[in-house]
């Protein structure tokens, strides 16, 4: 590959399904991350075959209001008929957190979607990964998705001492490491593997992650080679991560 090749993802569009599934378990993979296993015959034909494809989850309110949330499907068994949904359980009191926190066997949660999958490009023999809590289930498909094909170089931004007890996948060919949550610490991290050859995916903190974007643009990786995510935004609700990852200055 080089310079002026462009990297080309195959995307699949989905019919769009909302589904009610009722939670089977629930399990800490750490200390700030609950996973909820959902199920129910109503997943039958549900599909996630993108590192990054998402699902709308609608949450219950006291109030009757519809509250949605994006989030990236951890896991899917076709075998076992099974759904699994990392939640980062935050000190507050917002409608993810509370459902993770009270979730029980039996209760339901309505899913839909995915309405699409956008794969993996093909070819590529680096990737270069930046997670922070809230991207791991996407950090975890992409490492899935490549590390057969592809040396894989990926950081977990996290103050947390236990973050790595998630459960990534492993290879001889993927490096995994912990990183603090700054945008220097993420511009320090990229700036170790030679990124001339690399296809760069990004995701966490909107504001934090305005200047790793600036500085893969400087390094003339375009649109084709590096995506930069906006999970979330600190001090606001329900981000929609298709928002602008800077409002002042959006992409073209």
């Amino acid at each position: 590959m080089t310079d002026t090749a462009p990297i080309v993802r195959e995307s699949i569009r989905h019919e769009p399904v909302a589904r009610t599934l009722r939670v089977v378990r629930t399990e800490r993979l750490t200390s700030t991350i609950t996973r909820v296993t959902l199920g129910g015959d109503e997943l039958a034909g549900f599909r996630a075959v993108g590192p990054e494809d998402h699902v709308k989850l609608v949450f219950p309110s006291p109030a009757g209001e519809r509250i949605t949330r994006d989030y990236t499907p951890a896991r899917h068994s076709r075998d076992r008929g099974e759904l699994d949904i990392d939640f980062v359980v935050h000190g507050d009191s917002g409608p993810a957190t509370r459902f993770a926190r009270s979730a029980a066997p039996g209760d339901a949660l309505v899913v839909a979607g995915p309405r699409g999958s956008r794969l993996a490009p093909q070819g590529v023999a680096k990737f270069v990964l930046l997670a922070d809590e809230s991207s791991l289930p996407a950090l975890a498909r992409w490492i899935e998705a490549v590390r057969f094909e592809a040396e894989v170089f990926a950081f977990v931004q996290s103050d947390s001492d236990d973050v790595l007890d998630y459960p990534l996948p492993t290879g001889d060919r993927v490096a995994v490491t912990r990183i603090g949550r700054s945008a220097e610490d993420a511009l320090v991290a990229l700036g170790g593997p030679d990124l001339d050859t690399a296809y760069v995916w990004a995701a966490g903190e909107a504001t934090a992650l305005i200047p790793v974007r600036r500085r893969l643009r400087e390094l003339g990786l375009g649109k084709d080679r590096a995506k930069v995510d906006g999970y979330w935004r600190e001090g606001v609700a329900g981000l929609d991560h298709h928002a602008p990852l800077d409002p002042e200055h959006p992409e073209d």
